[in-house]
């Protein structure tokens, strides 16, 4: 399928989303358009893997029913062990009755059973399929919401008019895991332009998951050499949708990465980020995404104290909440990812997810994540983690980029790149927050603003009034401040002037002002008119 035809695909969707959702709230309407998208994708591949399975037995496609409805009713001593089959190969089942075409058929005739059917169709996936990573995966898909209509009659029909509209977009295009998902993250950041602040839980530009991606995916300790041909584990503790995970993967190919790990503390946000795997193709033996709060530290695979057993990544990416309020106890103070640097303050989290995510980061891997600017001078607590962090040699690369990049904020941000072992004695500062496309709600990074930095930060490259290299030294004389404005001058030059010059032009100019009234009076005269008085 074509980047247009995908762009055509994505636009058709929205604007069902926008003329079907009426009243409701942008981020309440997602998530109905979202899971029905979901739906229409699980029933394709599942039925795709029931024609495989079922060779010359699958029946022909009818007008008046789905191949596999015709074959339930043909083969019913034969269906357990079919569904036994089908869990162990594509590790779900769908009921004829649930499948996309059955519902998008039932929508259209406006059967008054849709909404139970698709109640009882949701249940069923998450219930009886083989995988963990299909339970509650529809759990905060409220068909009984009011918000779709005051009753049972009026749900059902809004339902069936959503569904309708969607089978009806989407028929003419192609339906693969590509193209669905590429309309899935399409439709992801329309709602999150559309939720405002709310982005901020869910959601993460295109454009600085690509810098996060290329960066974490570059050889750690000699990033000229290029990207790493495969990365073992992958991490992102605050996930939201996961669409940094699936850059990240994007960057390497889908064979690129052994384990993909993700956190996510919003339930809603965690079963979008599971259906955005799926639907991108990454199979549920291939992800793992976890749902909790990462400062607590709650996954069991990560709270393993011992470090003979403890997991580590090759990369890990992330964007947690700015300046999140938390409560850091005495017991968190011992905890082992930060008894070595003490604790972020209650007002700004911003550092626990930072040791966090730098606990679990391998000896030679490397870690993007994303933070409000306030990281890099506040003091305090921060200054201390900050000094023992630059003094251990563990901040590689400190980038500014420009503000309103955001959805959910318009503050500026930095990205700081973290490595447990790096070969330069100094640290990067690139100051992009000057190159960007200015847009009306938004600004932009367009590919070549993306390309400097990540270029910058690959090659080392020193730039006057973009990017310098500065010793530790330096660094600690300023008393551990990363302001990108210490080390990197972003005022312009006066223009120096030649007085000399401007002399010389001032005299020759008199000059030509004289001569040129003592013609023009020479006019005058003959005229019989008064002259001119010399300059």
């Amino acid at each position: 399928m074509t980047e247009q035809n995908q762009k055509e695909l994505g636009n058709t969707l929205w604007a069902i989303a926008n003329d079907l959702r009426g009243a409701m709230n942008a981020d309440d309407f997602r998530d109905y358009m979202l899971s029905f998208l979901f739906l229409r994708y699980l029933s394709d591949n599942y039925e795709a893997a029931a024609k495989k399975e079922l060779g010359k037995d699958y029946p022909k496609m009818s007008p008046k029913a789905s191949p596999l409805t015709i074959w339930y009713k043909q083969n019913p001593k034969d269906t357990k062990e079919f569904e036994k089959q089908m869990r162990r190969k594509v590790h779900y089942v769908i009921k004829p009755d649930h499948l996309w075409s059955s519902i998008s058929e039932m929508a259209r005739k406006q059967r008054g059973e849709l909404l139970h059917t698709l109640e009882n169709g949701f249940r069923y996936v998450e219930n009886e399929s083989f995988e963990s990573a299909f339970q509650g995966l529809f759990s905060e898909i409220n068909l009984s919401s009011e918000k779709l209509g005051k009753n049972y009659e009026e749900r059902n029909l809004k339902l069936c008019t959503i569904i309708t509209k969607i089978a009806e977009g989407i028929s003419k295009f192609s339906t693969d895991s590509d193209t669905l998902g590429d309309a899935y993250e399409y439709l992801i950041g329309q709602f999150a332009a559309g939720s405002g602040k709310k982005a901020g839980e869910f959601y993460t530009p295109q454009q600085i998951s690509t810098i996060l991606s290329e960066i974490v995916t570059l050889d750690s300790q000699d990033p000229t050499t290029g990207k790493k041909k495969k990365l073992d584990k992958v991490l992102d503790f605050a996930c939201g949708s996961g669409s940094l995970l699936l850059n990240v993967r994007k960057q390497l190919g889908s064979h690129g990465i052994g384990k993909i790990y993700g956190q996510e503390s919003n339930i809603t946000t965690y079963n979008l980020a599971r259906m955005n795997m799926l639907l991108h193709g990454v199979k549920d033996s291939e992800f793992e995404i976890h749902h909790g709060d990462s400062l607590l530290n709650d996954w069991d695979v990560l709270n393993e104290a011992n470090p003979a057993k403890k997991l580590e990544f090759d990369a890990v990416v992330a964007n947690p909440p700015f300046s999140f309020r938390w409560e850091p106890s005495d017991a968190l103070g011992e905890d082992f990812r930060f008894k070595n640097y003490g604790l972020a303050p209650k007002s700004a989290a911003d550092f626990a997810f930072l040791l966090h995510g730098f606990h679990f980061l391998a000896h030679e891997g490397t870690m993007a994540i994303i933070l409000p600017h306030g990281v890099l001078f506040r003091g305090g607590a921060e200054e201390k983690i900050r000094r023992k962090l630059l003094n251990d040699g563990n901040i590689d690369t400190v980038i500014g980029l420009p503000a309103n990049l955001f959805f959910s904020t318009g503050i500026p941000v930095c990205i700081l790149v973290l490595k447990k072992c790096k070969k330069p004695d100094d640290v990067l500062f690139i100051n992009a927050s000057e190159h960007f496309e200015k847009s009306k709600r938004q600004n932009k990074l367009l590919p070549k603003h993306i390309d400097k930095i990540v270029s910058t930060y690959q090659f080392r490259k020193e730039e006057d009034r973009y990017s310098r290299r500065v010793l530790i030294d330096e660094i600690a004389a300023n008393d551990y401040n990363l302001n990108i404005s210490r080390y990197i001058s972003t005022s312009i030059a006066a223009k120096q002037i030649d007085l000399k010059a401007v002399h010389t032009d001032l005299v020759r100019l008199e000059k030509q002002i004289v001569n040129a009234t003592k013609r023009h009076n020479k006019f005058l005269k003959e005229l019989g008119l008064p002259p001119l008085p010399l300059a």
